[in-house]
């Protein structure tokens, strides 16, 4: 049924309206279990070369500059055992996904400020995508992780 106000509207705009709303509507539908990206875990490795003078994964990882990253994902900022972390990155209370990484590492600061973390430097979309992949695949004791 249509009001008064979109009466006054033109046939674009109202086509517009429709779609926008539909599109509101339907995003949680398509970005559901979006979390993690499909991405290559042996390209992230490559992409994990830029973060290893800090980070360590895998069975034998520690901390290091950075906290180890086993179990990364789906894990809240500032909990990783035995690493200080800065207050700004344990009060930040990030629960670690794709979208979150990936805003971490194009910019810490924007993300959490006052992190130590500094930016790797910039990161195309599917390095992102190969990176959480990557990180994705290590369980918490570092071991893989049960594929998703």
């Amino acid at each position: 049924m249509m009001n008064e106000i979109d009466a006054r509207r033109s046939p674009r705009e109202r086509r517009r309206a429709a779609f926008c709303l539909a599109a509101l509507l339907l995003a949680p539908l398509i970005f559901a279990g979006t979390a993690v990206a499909d991405g290559d875990p042996a390209a992230g490795k490559r992409v994990f070369a830029r973060c290893q003078s800090c980070h360590q994964v895998g069975p034998k990882a520690r901390n290091l500059v950075g906290p180890e990253l086993n179990g990364v994902v789906g894990r809240t900022s500032g909990t990783a055992p035995g690493y200080t972390y800065s207050p700004a990155l344990k009060a930040a209370a990030i629960v670690w996904d794709h979208d979150t990484i990936a805003a971490f590492v194009a910019n810490p600061q924007g993300v959490a400020r006052g992190t130590r973390m500094t930016s790797p430097g910039p990161l195309r979309p599917a390095d992102v995508d190969n990176l959480v992949a990557y990180l994705a695949s290590f369980a918490a004791d570092g071991s893989a992780a049960p594929a998703r």
